[in-house]
């Protein structure tokens, strides 16, 4: 079982969800994580699974612990935030995204599922972001000028089951994907994620400077852990050459 408990005391008219759980290059998480900051969102609400749990939240200066899936909420902007600090995976998943798509359906909800697509990227280089839509919310897509996918491919990890399951309930919902490279995080392609699909189907101003910044920082530590592999494997080659010739 999963339960979805939220607060009483904050109100939302038709808001619009961001999803934000860890996936590939981290991509939903870091765009998600982003937004909150930036909007100062109000934490909203929870979501518990059946047995005991794998991992519980604290905040600083908080002797509490709470759930490691969390809602958060700004109710100027009417925008709400699905955060994680824990992969998919370890969740009930199934059971998760059909209760999540119940919910989300019945509280008139329009949920913004973000994915990153495995993908070799330039660092430094901001990825194409491509759009899908179930139910009705196509249309969402094409007033923010998010183009479709050029090619056939496949989501997998939160988005593609949180798609799939809006998919089957024929419930309103948008998907956005950029190409990441999954073995680093990626806050450029957070940035795009927000600059060109979040903000305008969200109707939402988010300032994304720190991202760049992040991607800089990150690119870098890229570039010296590259440097350092290929420095280890042309030792190691020359160890055992010498080791053969000797």
């Amino acid at each position: 079982m999963v339960e979805i408990r939220t607060r009483d005391d904050v109100s939302l008219d038709e808001p619009v969800l961001i999803e934000g759980m860890p996936g590939v290059g981290l991509v939903g998480k870091i765009a998600a994580d982003h937004v909150v900051e930036q909007l100062d969102m109000v934490e909203y609400g929870e979501v518990v699974f059946e047995g005991p749990p794998t991992a519980v939240m604290f905040d600083g200066d908080d002797r509490g612990v709470k759930s490691a899936v969390r809602l958060f909420a700004d109710p100027e902007t009417d925008v709400m935030v699905l955060q994680s600090a824990i992969p998919f995976e370890v969740v009930q998943g199934g059971p998760f995204v059909t209760t999540f798509t119940e919910w989300v359906d019945e509280n008139d909800v329009l949920p913004i599922y973000l994915s990153g697509v495995a993908a070799e990227t330039e660092p430094g280089k901001e990825s194409d972001i491509h759009g899908l839509a179930t139910g009705e919310a196509a249309g969402r897509l094409d007033d923010a000028n998010v183009a479709p996918p050029r090619s056939n491919g496949l989501i997998q990890g939160p988005g593609g089951a949180f798609l799939f399951g809006a998919k089957e309930r024929d419930v309103d919902a948008v998907g956005l994907m950029v190409e990441s490279d999954p073995r680093f995080p990626d806050p450029l392609g957070a940035k795009t994620l927000i600059d060109k699909g979040i903000e305008p189907i969200a109707d939402i101003d988010v300032d994304t400077k720190r991202l760049v910044e992040e991607a800089e920082q990150i690119r870098e530590q890229r570039e010296e852990l590259m440097q350092r592999l290929q420095q280890a494997t042309e030792e190691s080659q020359g160890v055992s050459t010498r080791g053969m010739y000797q």
